[in-house]
């Protein structure tokens, strides 16, 4: 994948704790753990059938 190894993803860990800090990380960590998991919950929901309940219809007028 991409060509990366061992040695590159230390090299960029290590760049990454320099700029943010050892004490961003956890929220950085989060911060990108919740964004995947409201990505695949979009996507999930696009891929179940729409349903629609009896009370979700608007009501007819008929005059």
């Amino acid at each position: 994948m991409f060509g990366l190894g061992m040695p590159e993803l230390i090299v960029i860990l290590v760049i990454i704790v320099i700029i943010f800090g050892a004490g961003k990380l956890p929220e950085i960590g989060s911060g990108i753990g919740k964004g995947i998991k409201n990505f695949k919950e979009a996507t999930r929901k696009e891929e179940e059938p729409k349903k629609l309940d009896e009370s979700d219809k608007e009501p007819e007028n008929k005059a």
